[in-house]
């Protein structure tokens, strides 16, 4: 990793270029890159190699605790700590849990997948070191960018700069920390 450098920024004429940019740098080896575009590109998830998310597990997860904790509650509380005859019902009535069990399970999940997001995140994050690369403002409009970051294995400024430009890079940036 070196110091005082997040990485090296790259920008591409058009999408098209920024995929190719994207597998002739997995192809190479490398493996801690961003891509950065004004509109969703096809096929750059697959030139990355993106893995399948941890948040929607995160929901299921959390979701059938909450259901759970909720199906325990009403039962701790109707069966064990109160348990009171009313017209003749059993004390573990389970078709009148149900709706707090629902409930229960579609807070848990939504809890737990939001928060889960905002850690995997890692947000807040009130700046991010590309923002403060004067040609990046344009990633918003018109610009391509992919950054490979300093903490990548095979990063070195010199030959990832050069590795860049023979895969089409019209300019490429170093990025302060």
């Amino acid at each position: 990793m070196s110091d005082g450098i997040y990485g090296v920024l790259a920008e591409f004429p058009g999408p098209d270029e920024l995929v190719h940019g994207a597998e002739e740098l997995r192809r190479a080896g490398y493996r801690r890159v961003e891509s950065y575009s004004p509109f969703a590109v096809e096929g750059i998830d697959h030139a990355l190699h993106f893995r399948p998310l941890a948040v929607p597990a995160i929901f299921l997860i959390c979701g059938l605790l909450g259901a759970a904790g909720g199906y325990l509650m009403q039962y701790y509380a109707a069966v064990i700590t109160y348990p009171l005859n009313v017209g003749g019902r059993p004390l573990h009535s389970w078709p009148s849990f149900i709706p707090v069990t629902f409930e229960m399970g579609v807070l848990g999940g939504v809890l737990g997948g939001v928060l889960g997001m905002v850690v995997l995140n890692r947000l807040p994050r009130y700046s991010h070191p590309v923002s403060n690369v004067e040609r990046f403002r344009a990633a918003s409009s018109n610009a391509f960018f992919l950054c490979v970051e300093s903490g990548d294995a095979l990063f070195d400024p010199e030959k990832t700069t050069e590795f860049l430009r023979r895969c089409g890079a019209t300019a490429v940036t170093e990025v302060p920390r």
